[in-house]
């Protein structure tokens, strides 16, 4: 038995499976952890990592893409604790498939697929995502909100934002809000707010050693350490900001006890007020899956700071206060030739019912502009000036030469019933590189659909499809 004065250095890298190096430190510590099951742990490394999909509700049922993806030749199992989600084999890839481009499924490690399944937010329900980039349990959340209520979704590094904003808007989700906030600028404007928060905090990330070379590479025992502090900041802001009554769900993709269960029980010891419900384990040797933690919290009824619940958003908000630096700018309200832009492009493309919903959205003042384009605000929401927002709401438009040119997220978060006009793509790889199409539609704004997906606006004019997918999102291969 080695002492510690023989110990390795701590960064040293041993082979833990078939062209699988693993730190020495971590395998020591997960042989004293799991015991004799740990060799059966490090023995699965030996194996093909876990793949797996989870099916978007907003825009498909589970049983229809699994059928639609037999057909494209890629066979599925259902996740046990994810009933939309799905494993597929290592040797194929959905994600070039044009149903992904259509927002019909996510591509997601199935045993992350948990935290939001513990979450279980409702229809209605206002709920933070503290640590969302890049959006596989946003999109997971707000799948289930089916596009009622209000999601907040939270990335403080920008570039990862903008990863998580355009995975928010792939998946036609129009009720969520993307910031760019460190948690504790976040508490004062919502404090004791949201009914749901989700905290899939940054970790050590061992969960991902079959998957990022880097992640081995960048652990260490004083790196669990750093995180676990870091996690418990973190937790310290989503407690303030939970409504009395509220659930909160604490996750990380790893297994070191310091980061898991360690955290949960410092957390009910530094906040009485909540109670631990349950706590959940995913094991790549016992289950599909590459390794998520999970632990869920319940709050009492009484009030944390003596404030009445949920009223903090709305007291703090609103003008005076100074713009942080990176801000898309607060809102304001449409000019009346601008309302008047989007009611004329609504009767012409909209269907009936649609279209009305979009006047009372007029009306009700939730249509404003942010950012110089037209936005839809989730029910619910207060100003967001002072706040780094990355993605305010649904993205409707712009305003160009006196009419409105429709953007791709809101063409996204349609269904073919919300419009007049639908082309179903018979080649939808010729429309995502880009190409005209030939079209025997109605002249006027269409809504291009993959397999009822929507995927993006074209013009049909004189019997061709004049293509407005995106350039930056038009394939290459």
């Amino acid at each position: 038995m080695k002492t510690t004065a023989d110990r390795v250095p701590e960064n040293r890298i041993e082979r833990g499976g078939e062209g699988m190096d693993l730190p020495w430190d971590f395998k020591e510590r997960i042989r004293r952890q799991l015991g004799e099951a740990g060799e059966d742990f490090l023995a699965c490394y030996e194996k093909e990592r876990v793949y797996g999909l989870r099916c978007n509700l907003l825009k498909i049922k589970p049983d229809r893409l699994k059928g639609l993806l037999f057909a494209a030749g890629i066979d599925t199992q259902t996740v046990p604790w994810a009933k939309e989600g799905f494993y597929y084999a290592p040797d194929v890839q959905p994600g070039k498939l044009p149903l992904h481009e259509a927002g019909a499924y996510y591509i997601q490690e199935p045993s992350a697929m948990i935290a939001a399944e513990l979450l279980d937010p409702a229809a209605g329900d206002r709920v933070l995502d503290l640590c969302a980039a890049p959006g596989g349990k946003s999109t997971q959340i707000a799948a289930r909100l089916q596009g009622t209520g209000l999601l907040v979704s939270n990335e403080i590094v920008g570039a990862r934002a903008k990863i998580l904003s355009r995975n928010i808007e792939r998946m036609g989700i129009k009720n969520a809000v993307v910031l760019r906030e460190e948690p504790g600028r976040l508490t004062p404007r919502f404090m004791e707010f949201f009914d749901r928060i989700l905290v899939d905090a940054p970790c050590s990330g061992e969960g991902m050693f079959r998957k990022d070379e880097n992640a081995r590479g960048e652990w260490s025992l004083q790196r669990t350490l750093s995180c676990a502090e870091r996690q418990r900041g973190i937790l310290r802001q989503a407690a303030r900001m939970l409504k009395p009554g509220g659930r909160l769900v604490y996750s990380t993709c790893t297994f070191a006890p310091q980061e898991n269960e360690e955290t949960a029980e410092w957390f009910v010891q530094e906040f009485p007020q909540f109670t631990l419900d349950r706590t959940e384990q995913v094991w790549p040797h016992l289950h599909r899956g590459e390794g998520h933690f999970a632990a869920c919290f319940q709050k009492d009824d009484t009030l944390l700071l003596g404030r009445e619940a949920g009223a903090g958003f709305g007291a703090l908000s609103g003008g005076g206060k100074k713009r942080s630096k990176g801000s898309a700018g607060t809102h304001s309200a449409l000019a009346k030739k601008d309302a008047q832009a989007v009611s004329a492009f609504c009767r012409e493309t909209l269907s009936e019912e649609t279209a009305a919903r979009m006047e009372e959205y007029l009306r009700t003042g939730k249509l404003v502009v942010f950012g110089g384009q037209i936005c839809l605000l989730p029910s619910g929401l207060g100003s967001l000036d002072g706040l780094k927002t990355e993605r305010a709401g649904l993205e409707i438009g712009w305003i160009r030469k006196g009419r409105l040119e429709p953007s791709h997220a809101f063409a996204m978060a349609l269904h073919p019933k919300d419009v007049i006009r639908v082309a179903e793509l018979a080649e939808p790889m010729r429309y995502l590189h880009g190409e005209s199409i030939s079209c025997s539609g109605q002249n006027g704004w269409t809504l291009a659909v993959i397999d009822g997906c929507s995927v993006g606006w074209g013009k049909v004019s004189q019997g061709v499809l004049k293509n407005h997918y995106p350039k930056g999102l038009r394939l290459q291969w």
